[in-house]
């Protein structure tokens, strides 16, 4: 009886290395990588080729944007510098970072405390209907949801009524139009919309905590609060210190929709951040160089920022994104 011996590997010997022959056992999985991998080369980084303009002293040329990018006047780091020695850096970075900080410690802890509720709650249709409604916030557009938030605080919105009935007001604030109120309205704002969707990996790093643990510390006589503490949080600290480290790197990407729709001219002084600033020099102002070095900047100083924060969790022995 013959015995038929396997001789690919001798006619293709770049089969015999280990990673190789991984990827051959995996290639199913590879190719449904491909979409992400060409939606993410064709959005996110062939765009990039753009950077340069920060470089240039670019003026648009009608249907010849190569040509008037490529052969535009170098002018190095004129634009960056232009941008740290204006007297609109300090004003546009205070509103920035402040706001941004609000938001994380807001709305970096609000999920976790709703995931943690929810896997507690026992009854199964109170528990469905609690997520859906957490979740639905974040699939409303920010169009939507800004005229949600104006209307409430209104002069004779919601909010005011409460407060004149209560007696905390005798007329009604103002909301919009108080520039120091801008930043805790942005955060509660930001918090509302996103914090159901984001316990969403919260209840799914919960759901899979042995159950285990749990009894065993019941036996041990750890009542609710103490199975949290010391069982629950330890589990669920990977997660926590990942997303906190993606959201640091989101620091000075504070969003555009929310502060261009509900920013106004009465309180741009508290609501102008980098995203806004960029998209008024660029787009309503022409200044593509300027506009281009002031986002390269942001997405520089949000790298670093990851790249820091990760290594200080890998130093601490904690989880880390590389």
């Amino acid at each position: 009886m013959e015995v038929e011996v396997d001789r690919s590997n001798e006619k293709m010997p770049f089969l015999k290395n280990p990673t190789i022959k991984k990827m051959v056992r995996q290639r199913y999985f590879y190719l449904l990588l491909i979409p992400g991998v060409v939606w993410a080369a064709l959005f996110s980084y062939a765009p990039m080729v753009g950077l340069y303009m920060a470089f240039v002293d670019y003026q648009p040329t009608l249907g010849d944007f190569w040509g008037s990018l490529f052969k535009a006047d170098f002018v190095g780091f004129q634009w960056f510098d232009y941008f740290f020695s204006g007297q609109d850096f300090v004003r546009v970075m205070r509103n920035t970072l402040v706001s941004s900080v609000l938001t994380l410690s807001i709305g970096f802890i609000l999920p976790i405390f709703i995931a943690i509720a929810l896997n507690e709650v026992r009854i199964n249709w109170f528990k469905r209907t609690v997520q859906t409604a957490s979740y639905l916030p974040f699939f409303i557009s920010w169009v939507v949801a800004a005229s949600i938030v104006i209307t409430l605080l209104s002069a004779e919105g919601p909010v005011n009524q409460l407060l004149m009935k209560i007696g905390f007001v005798e007329q009604g604030v103002l909301f919009m139009q108080e520039g120091k109120l801008f930043w805790i309205i942005i955060a509660l704002s930001n918090s509302w919309k996103e914090m159901g969707y984001t316990s969403i990996m919260y209840v799914a790093a919960i759901a899979a905590i042995p159950t285990e643990l749990f009894e065993a510390a019941k036996v041990d006589g750890a009542g609710r609060l103490k199975q949290i503490w010391h069982v629950l949080l330890p589990m669920v600290r990977p997660t926590i210190i990942i997303l906190l480290i993606l959201n640091i790197g989101e620091l000075m990407n504070t969003g555009f929709d929310q502060y261009f729709l509900l920013g106004n001219s009465l309180n741009r002084s508290y609501s102008d951040v980098i995203d806004t600033y960029a998209f008024r020099y660029g787009i309503q102002n022409g200044m593509f160089s300027y506009a281009a070095a002031v986002s390269m900047f942001k997405a520089v100083v949000a790298f670093i920022l990851v790249i820091t924060v990760n290594n200080i969790s890998k130093k601490m022995g904690q989880a880390h994104l590389f």
